[in-house]
């Protein structure tokens, strides 16, 4: 059958019928169990009763309201609920449908508020490399990640970039806080090289997402990047588009340092793939130096959406009812350490690494030297494919700025239970065999 849709690629997928708790099935009847959640999205399951119910009733009132025609109860009660989950100080919402819009939006209020605040030569805004941040424009100056943002250069201002903090590729103890101010230092350096005049804010994702694969930062990292930014004037933006909602064993990554942020981008896991939503959640002084000043300069068509945010307000109710998070922390912790162990079966795992259900390992060709397998052989692909066929989806990306390296993220719902991780853990096996087997790479099947 020929598709009217254009996908990224030409590769196709079989077409979904259902999907339960942590399992979906194609129209022919073929089960997969969803290891990844989707792109990290789907953190309560799918199909969720009360979810759905709570969007039936919403969509017998209304299913639209324009923001500057009216306030609507969901997105009310939502906004508040957020506010409520947010480090103190953190109190105002401004929705959005997805991740790139509210990593736009968060750079556009720290933009504003320069400008009314008199600090108008501020307007660089420093992210990592490797990174990832969103696919809109302003996103991609921000994201370091090749493949992405190279063909789209000349089309916007690239922002500053520091490296990320790879200990485990660097030969560092992440658990040694030296190996924490190593990197955070670089910070100071590239802001005192663009000149601190220049620079608004640092965006970063508290434990990383699909560019770096989960990576947790080492002790010490958070708390010196704060005092950097308090130093220098410069806003402090955590991207949790990923992270947030429970996913790493607490609601908000930034719950795990006593490094309090300035702005907080939020989305995937908001309404867990209900319905497309997102928030931006700022810090009082901000927000109410821009309103003051005449209003925020921006705006999407839904934000607020009385529909999407009834899904949101009801994932969050499911979050906290269920204890989710805490579950997330428990078996994130039992996964891991499966995922740790396979390292003995397979050489050629180079690194395990997370946080909560935020979960990556990483393949190498050698452990000492930390080499990346050979780019031609795909693997990031490779091993998606396969574990496809066998009934499991796992997410993948090159490690390496995009250009080199695998690694793979296991980030199950965060209702999983000790009895599913077994089942990601037969069919990872199965699928890491025939990987090995087709690239004539070493097993210790003994392990």
């Amino acid at each position: 059958m020929v598709s009217h849709l254009f996908y990224q690629t030409g590769t196709r997928r079989p077409t979904l019928a259902e999907a339960r708790g942590i399992y979906m099935w194609d129209v022919d009847g073929r089960r997969y169990l969803d290891g990844s959640s989707g792109a990290m999205v789907c953190n309560i399951g799918h199909s969720n009763p009360n979810v759905l119910a709570a969007m039936r009733q919403q969509m017998e009132k209304s299913t639209f309201g324009y923001r500057l025609h009216f306030e609507t109860e969901p997105s009310e009660q939502l906004a508040a609920k957020v506010a409520a989950h947010a480090p103190e100080g953190l109190e105002k919402v401004f929705f959005v449908s997805g991740g790139s819009e509210a990593v736009e939006s968060a750079i556009k209020l720290a933009r504003q508020y320069a400008v009314v605040s008199g600090q108008e030569s501020r307007w660089k805004v420093i992210s990592r490399l490797p990174s990832y941040h969103g696919c809109t424009l302003g996103a991609l100056a921000l994201t370091g990640y090749d493949p992405l943002t190279t063909p789209f250069s000349p089309m916007y201002q690239a922002m500053p970039k520091i490296p990320a903090p790879t200990a485990y590729l660097d030969k560092r103890d992440p658990d040694n806080e030296q190996t924490g101010l190593h990197y955070a230092n670089m910070l100071e350096d590239k802001i005192l090289e663009e000149g601190p005049e220049s620079v608004l804010a640092f965006i970063v994702e508290p434990i990383g997402g699909a560019s770096t694969g989960a990576l947790v930062p080492p002790r010490g990292y958070m708390q010196r990047i704060r005092e950097i930014c308090d130093q220098y004037g410069i806003l402090l933006i955590y991207d949790e588009v990923m992270t947030g909602g429970g996913r790493t064993g607490k609601f908000f990554a930034a719950d795990h340092w006593p490094a309090r942020p300035d702005i907080i981008t939020f989305s995937k896991g908001f309404a867990a793939g209900y319905s497309p939503l997102g928030a931006m959640i700022a810090d009082d002084r901000l927000v109410n130096s821009v309103v003051e000043s005449g209003g925020f300069l921006h705006g999407f068509t839904y934000a607020g959406n009385p529909l999407a945010c009834s899904a949101g307000l009801a994932v969050l109710e499911e979050i906290s009812l269920q204890g989710m998070a805490a579950n997330a922390d428990a078996m994130g912790q039992l996964l891991k350490q499966e995922l740790t162990n396979l390292m003995g079966r397979y050489p050629f795992i180079g690194d395990v690494r997370g946080q909560g259900l935020l979960l990556a390992f990483e393949l190498v060709q050698d452990r000492d030297s930390m080499a990346p397998l050979p780019k031609e052989i795909n693997a990031y692909l490779q091993l998606v494919d396969i574990a496809y066929a066998n009934g499991l989806i796992i997410y993948s990306r090159r490690t390496r700025n995009g250009l080199a390296g695998d690694h793979f993220l296991v980030c199950p719902p965060m209702i999983i239970t000790k009895e599913q991780i077994g089942e990601i853990l037969e069919m990872l096996t199965k699928s890491l065999d025939q990987f090995a087997d087709q690239n004539k790479l070493p097993v210790n099947k003994a392990h």
